[in-house]
């Protein structure tokens, strides 16, 4: 009987440690979960194991970069995860995507599918979107002061890209142009988060 009970003690005692240890499905993302700065290549194996395989990611202007994916069979859960160039190949960020109509994590309040009007709340303010259909279209190029030009908690930064499926009227299209989050065509239009980035700070 004592011995049963020392040993329903141990396991009380143990559980909470056994379960910060075990990787995060879901959820808000911070800068230290569900990778962190601190994180190699190594240490997101050893803590993932069979989810997190190696792969081409897409990066600026057609090129391409090894990083890993988390939850690679999952597309509501898939989560790109960036390296730096140093040998000890540090995460430098991680990135979500559009492989599913939603995804189960979320940044600052913002998710995959989350509209304008939704990341005009999260920020505070309106903001300031690039042309759409070139290789750097529809991403968020100033947040004018808001709450999501500001790092969050432990110095990571955000980036967030709005597309379409359908094409994008004349006046929103191309490298030079500008639009305000408010724009009454860009509204009409309604693009949607398609790409949200989690960058690390340099080490």
């Amino acid at each position: 009987m004592i011995r049963d009970t020392a040993a329903a003690a141990l396991i009380l005692l143990v559980s909470p440690a056994l379960a910060q240890t075990t990787p995060p499905r879901d959820g808000p993302i911070s800068c230290a979960s569900p990778v962190s700065p601190d994180d190699t290549e190594r240490s997101l194996k050893q803590r993932y194991g069979k989810e997190a395989v190696i792969q081409d990611l897409p990066g600026a202007e057609g090129e391409t970069d090894k990083g890993f994916v988390l939850f690679p069979k999952a597309m509501d859960r898939r989560i790109e995860v960036a390296f730096s160039n140093d040998k000890a190949m540090r995460a430098s960020g991680l990135t979500l995507r559009d492989t599913a109509r939603t995804s189960r994590w979320s940044v600052g309040g913002i998710t995959i599918g989350s509209s304008l009007a939704d990341v005009q709340k999260a920020n505070g303010k309106p903001f300031m979107v690039a042309g759409f259909e070139w290789d750097y279209g529809g991403f968020v190029t100033d947040w004018k002061g808001g709450t999501l030009s500001g790092p969050m908690d432990g110095g990571c930064t955000i980036t967030i890209r709005f597309d379409r499926k359908s094409a994008a009227p004349k006046s929103l299209l191309g490298d030079g142009v500008k639009v305000a989050s408010d724009n009454a065509t860009l509204v009409k239009w309604a693009p949607v988060v398609t790409e949200i980035g989690v960058n690390f700070p340099d080490k």
